[in-house]
């Protein structure tokens, strides 16, 4: 048994995942409405309007308003750069037509994106795959409480996963035009939707950036690939098989995909950096590091301190999250905080210090820095290598529970029994999809196209391991990737007899390939 190569029509593209619903109508209304009522489940009764959605908000309302892309500050509008304006365009759009404020519609309309994100993935596996595995894909997105859950909140994260799964969508599209000999108009317009797919991720959120890094990344190594006595480097490659003497025609096919992607991604970004340098006098054509505005005060100090020892999400919640504005529990801090009687005493009065007035002044954040300097030194690796480690494990591994009333310390099993049981089943459901992705990648990798999921996956992962708050909503843009191959590895797995092999399974795909 092998996953066949993509189904090209004549014009070079791959058949659309429509026709795959039109054959099998009632098993994708099904899933489909099972999706959609999980989703309303979220929404009725677990809505999530966080502070940020309430920043989001209020910038959306002034731009409708004013005219200006601000916040509201003691009643004045002040022009902001603090957040990219993907966000606050999609919300004032919606608030233009159902009202101000009107989260209800937001959340509704979100769950109208993240079922068209289901079809999205299914049509990625069966580009990459099979029908069948783009069936199971579609099952598995449709009922996915992680992202179900995320269609909840007025967060960026449903709109981003919807273009990053349409930006892989198309990726994977385009790599295949360059098997064969598409028109040129046709392939520029596919490399171009991708890379206007990227811009929106990049304008709902700086860290869509990756997927762009990911896609060109894999372009270039194609373009490598392309030369005589490299070729044989990556079977699963759209190179693979190319005669030699075709291989330098073949490069300006990847060039100009290269171009289109890169125009797409970043020409959207020009006219709020124009804006930027306009009303700003600043040139930003992403939002800042910290989400920060000019006038505020960046706690660089504080911030590399909590790098010294923040491992997990639950820290996050009560400690990095608490500065500025709310009292610091020095008893929350895990015992990796400190190296010494001393330095918990200095750690300590830190604390005092800061819990007087609430608020981090250069000066205290010029301590922490010192603080963190000495932690650093005595312990490199921790600081580099084992903890960005374990902030890595902990947004992939963890019960994604963090927009309900789930008690964030779920290992002390003190929670109420019925939020308890919730995190349980969240947590091994998504040990489960993270399984089978694995076991995917494992067994599916030959499979067309890989190189490119594990170039965003390894990207994003270690993007995420500099972050000094590892929540585990940042590693859910890499679900497409993760449902599509379980998906495989599910049909793969199905299709195995009892005598059956991968290895054997493997070499029989590459006869008929």
């Amino acid at each position: 048994m092998h996953f066949p190569r993509p189904k090209v029509t004549r014009n070079g593209y791959i058949l659309t995942v429509l026709e795959l619903v039109r054959k099998d109508t009632r098993f994708f209304l099904a899933a489909a409405l099972a999706g959609l009522a999980l989703r309303l489940v979220f929404v009725l009764h677990f809505p999530a309007v966080v502070d940020d959605s309430r920043l989001y908000a209020d910038i959306a309302e002034n731009w409708l308003q004013h005219g200006v892309y601000g916040i509201t500050n003691s009643g004045e509008v002040v022009p902001t750069l603090s957040r990219l304006p993907g966000y606050p365009a999609f919300l004032a759009a919606v608030f233009a037509i159902f009202g101000w404020s009107n989260f209800r519609a937001v959340l509704l309309i979100q769950v109208l994106f993240d079922l068209g994100t289901c079809f999205l993935i299914a049509d990625l596996a069966r580009r990459m795959y099979s029908d069948r595995a783009a069936k199971a894909a579609f099952a598995l997105a449709a009922l996915c409480p992680f992202l179900a859950n995320y269609a909840a909140a007025a967060l960026t994260e449903t709109l981003e996963i919807f273009f990053t799964a349409l930006a892989l969508d198309l990726a994977v599209c385009g790599v295949a035009t360059l098997r064969g000999n598409p028109s040129a108009m046709r392939a520029s317009a596919t490399w171009l939707g991708c890379g206007l797919s990227v811009g929106a991720c990049i304008l709902l959120r700086p860290d869509g950036g990756i997927l762009f890094a990911a896609i060109a990344a894999y372009l270039f190594l194609l373009l490598l690939l392309r030369k005589p006595g490299l070729r044989h480097l990556d079977r699963s490659s759209a190179a693979e098989a190319v005669p030699e003497r075709r291989s330098r025609g073949r490069m300006i096919p990847i060039l100009s995909a290269g171009l289109f992607l890169t125009l797409g991604a970043f020409g959207p970004l020009v006219p709020w950096t124009l804006r930027n340098l306009r009303t700003l006098h600043k040139f930003q054509p992403l939002a800042p590091r910290y989400a920060n505005d000019s006038d505020e005060l960046v706690m660089t100090g504080f911030n590399r301190w909590t790098k010294t020892w923040i491992a997990d999400y639950t820290s996050v919640q009560e400690i990095y999250w608490k500065v500025p504005g709310d009292a610091l529990d020095i008893t929350r801090l895990p015992n990796r905080a400190f190296d010494s009687p001393h330095q918990r005493e200095e750690t300590q009065q830190l604390f005092a210090d800061y819990n007087r007035d609430h608020d981090m002044t250069p000066e205290l954040d010029a301590r922490f820095a010192a603080l963190a300097a000495a932690r650093i030194h005595s312990a490199p690796l921790r600081y580099y290598l084992w903890l960005p480690a374990l902030r890595i494990a902990d947004m992939w591994l963890r019960p994604r529970t963090e927009l309900l009333p789930s008690d964030p310390r779920w290992w002390e099993f003190d929670d109420d029994p019925l939020w308890l049981a919730v995190s349980i089943v969240f947590g091994l459901t998504n040990l489960a999809y993270v399984a089978i992705a694995v076991a995917g990648f494992l067994f599916c990798r030959q499979s067309f196209g890989i190189g490119l999921f594990l170039l965003f996956l390894g990207m994003r992962s270690l993007f995420l391991a500099t972050l000094e708050n590892p929540e585990p909503r940042y590693t859910l843009e890499c679900f497409p990737v993760v449902i599509a191959a379980g998906a495989a590895f599910l049909v793969f797995n199905s299709r195995l007899g009892v005598s059956g092999s991968p290895e054997k399974a493997f070499a029989s795909a590459s006869r008929h390939s």
